[in-house]
């Protein structure tokens, strides 16, 4: 090849002498495991025998033993091991100015009307597998957390809020429970809508933000207390920049408290079910009419969302005495293609798989049959386009 005729090679020449991508090698630069000359117009130029070098050194990467608080080692040109989380050695092949000296601070593309993410930070949101974050049992911000039945990390929802909307913008959660989503637009500079049935949990939220955030901090939010199913037909149309929620999922929490339920919740007291009343949509006995609501709900949401902004639902598949309940699948079914009026779809994106790894295995089924722990939620995400669009893109 042409840069074997030459010690000194360029930018390009180097990644390919060594295999990797050109912004692994300035990452290799920053880290001093190559040091680059420069010429008179400030190009870099990598010496062949120092890449020989470092090949002769370095190591191969090795397998991370536990992926949830996974690092990447290397050993460096001194032999000593280097640690890196994968996300931050994930290779972006993205169009890089190949001479550029600080390629990690990137500003966001001016076509970038979703978000404010660089072009790396975006790349690595789009992984169709995230670890579920919390802040621990023992941290004192998750005091308020616990007390919901079905609590959602403010972490989690926080990144899905960074992605699908940009600083300002309005954020609406039709099930808010216990606040994390509007903790989350607090904390990010969004501005939130929560619907909440439960007047008791609604309470909690504006105390939690007081709390967690800042006194007033609840003062810059719009809380609905009522029936979804009611407050959603008087909300303007094509009004919110992104809606994220987690729904209740059917009447699981009212079932007789299985080993999870009676060692976390019931022997310190704490709530099993979202409420009794029967405006309740986990309080439905029927799975189907469940659905069928559910399914309206997220419809009536579609309305309210902007036209080419996006829909993230949280959800869990469970199981309902003998049989597996696969929810989140009858939700895409319900919901894929579906019109929200004579000018719009509902379409899924695709969904993320939220792992849960902290969570304690219990002895379903033991010693009879498989029973599934289940350690793991989906993220559906939809957008809301034009009819004109679903018939280009989406019919044949």
């Amino acid at each position: 090849m042409a840069y074997m005729a030459t010690s000194r090679l360029t930018t390009t020449e180097a990644a390919n002498y060594l295999g990797v991508s050109i912004s692994t090698l300035y990452r290799m630069e920053n880290r001093g495991l190559v040091k680059p000359s420069r010429t008179p117009g400030g190009q870099r130029r990598f010496s062949r025998e120092e890449l020989d070098a470092y090949q002769r050194k370095s190591t191969n990467f090795v397998a991370p033993q536990n992926p949830h608080h996974s690092l990447l080692q290397q050993s460096d040109s001194t032999g000593e091991q280097v640690a890196a989380e994968p996300e931050k050695s994930l290779e972006l092949d993205l169009v890089y100015d190949a001479d550029a000296d600080d390629q990690d601070k990137v500003a966001p593309d001016p076509r970038n009307k979703l978000n404010d993410l660089s072009g790396k930070e975006w790349i690595v949101e789009t992984k169709s597998v995230w670890f579920q974050k919390g802040l621990g049992a023992s941290h004192p911000h998750a005091n308020y957390e616990r007390m919901h039945p079905a609590p959602f990390s403010f972490q989690d929802v926080s990144r899905l809020i960074s992605f699908f909307s940009k600083q300002g913008e309005t954020v609406l959660d039709p099930f808010s429970g216990i606040g994390s989503t509007t903790k989350a637009c607090a904390l990010s500079d969004r501005k939130a809508t929560a619907i909440e049935l439960s007047e008791h949990w609604m309470a909690l939220s504006k105390e939690r933000l007081d709390h967690e955030v800042g006194p007033g901090a609840s003062n810059k939010h719009e809380w609905l207390t009522g029936d979804v199913r009611n407050i959603l037909p008087d909300l303007p149309s094509s009004n919110y920049h992104f809606i994220v929620t987690s729904p209740p999922y059917w009447s699981i929490l009212a079932k007789n408290g299985d080993h999870k339920v009676r060692n976390e919740r019931t022997v310190n007291g704490l709530s099993t079910r979202y409420s009794t009343t029967d405006d309740d949509l986990g309080n439905i006995p029927d799975y189907g009419e469940f659905l069928k609501q559910i399914v309206e709900v997220f419809l009536g949401c579609g309305r309210v969302l902007k036209t080419e902004r996006y829909l993230a639902i949280v959800v869990s598949d469970f199981r309902h005495k003998s049989s597996f309940i696969s929810f989140h699948s009858d939700l895409i079914q319900g919901l894929n293609g579906a019109r929200l009026d004579e000018h719009h779809r509902l379409v899924l994106q695709g969904t993320k798989v939220l792992l849960q790894n902290h969570k304690k295995l219990y002895p379903y089924g033991y010693p009879f049959a498989y029973v599934e722990n289940i350690h793991h939620q989906y993220v559906l995400i939809f957008r809301k386009i034009p009819e004109s669009k679903y018939r280009r893109k989406h019919e044949l």
